[in-house]
């Protein structure tokens, strides 16, 4: 069985990748394997430029497939922000919360602001060599609430509702959330392609 290199640190993102990759025919590793890999800086005008080029880093860095993905949150009455910079919205050492605070501050500055939004999701595999194998995208429409809900998922997870939904990304049960969250249809289309890919490459 081969092995794919999952491009985080982030547990909760580890978890939820293997979970929806669980039957691709692969096994997966994270960068929790590689402490000396740094990670290169996203500077990618889209999420895609930022999931090709952190694939294409941590491949040729471990000499493995590389999978890795970037993900936003697009606020439509604060034009789309956070959007690209959804990880950095509160700084570059802000914590979750202190994201989900200002995001909650800045709706609030906007009188009778509609609170739809959405989440994008971008999932990129690369080759050892640095070849893009495979680009995948993913999105999940809802809305923003005023208050956190939740204990589960990560990020803005406790204060996004999924349309259809009543509870938060947070609140939601992990096998559904991983059906229908951004990252989950963007993965589902990459499960597909590592199903076929699967010949290709050597036992490892």
């Amino acid at each position: 069985m081969q092995t794919l290199l999952l491009g985080t640190r982030n547990p909760g993102k580890v978890r939820e990748i293997e979970s929806i990759l669980a039957d691709s025919g692969w096994s997966f590793s994270s960068l929790q394997s590689f402490p000396d890999v740094e990670t290169p800086a996203e500077s990618g005008a889209t999420y895609a430029d930022n999931a090709i080029l952190k694939a294409r880093f941590y491949a040729v860095a471990t000499g493995m497939c590389a999978l890795a993905d970037d993900s936003g949150l697009e606020v439509e009455a604060l034009a789309g922000a956070p959007g690209v910079y959804s990880a950095r919205y509160a700084g570059e050492n802000a914590s979750n919360a202190d994201r989900r605070a200002l995001l909650i501050s800045e709706l609030a500055k906007i009188p009778n602001a509609n609170r739809r939004a959405r989440f994008l999701a971008v999932v990129a595999i690369s080759d050892p060599k640095g070849s893009v194998l495979n680009v995948s995208e993913g999105i999940c429409e809802g809305t923003i609430i005023a208050s956190p809900r939740g204990t589960g998922g990560f990020g803005y997870d406790p204060l996004f509702v999924p349309n259809g939904f009543t509870q938060t990304f947070a609140e939601l049960p992990e096998h559904v959330k991983n059906r229908i969250s951004h990252r989950a249809r963007a993965l589902i289309a990459t499960r597909e392609f590592l199903s076929q890919l699967d010949h290709l490459q050597p036992d490892s």
